[in-house]
């Protein structure tokens, strides 16, 4: 539960630093498009690719996943590919939170 509860803060915090990113995907049909297109990314990398992905929360692999992305690359804009590709992570850790991460929506 502890390492849940230090998960989810992090993704609050990476999500509090996309900022403009937000608003920008509100207006944006076609940037609304690519966070959907990097969260089905995202999300078949983790259950396909990380053993037991399936029965962990999501919000933990998520947060491990994104922290993996910003070690490898740690400047970044809301809007840039990495930036998406956040901001998806952050989608799906909202939607699932601490339920297994899975293909369905909800």
């Amino acid at each position: 539960m502890r390492g849940e509860n230090k998960a989810r803060q992090w993704i609050s915090e990476l999500s509090g630093r996309i900022g403009a990113g937000w608003a920008a995907l509100a207006v944006t049909p076609a940037l609304l498009a690519e966070v959907d297109q990097h969260a089905a990314a995202v999300r078949d990398i983790l259950l396909f690719g990380v053993e037991g992905a399936g029965t962990m929360a999501a919000v933990v692999l998520l947060a491990s996943y994104a922290r993996g992305l910003l070690e490898v690359e740690p400047e970044w804009t809301p809007t840039s590919w990495l930036g998406i590709r956040l901001m998806a992570v952050c989608q799906l850790a909202h939607t699932h939170g601490t339920r297994p991460l899975s293909n369905e929506l909800a």
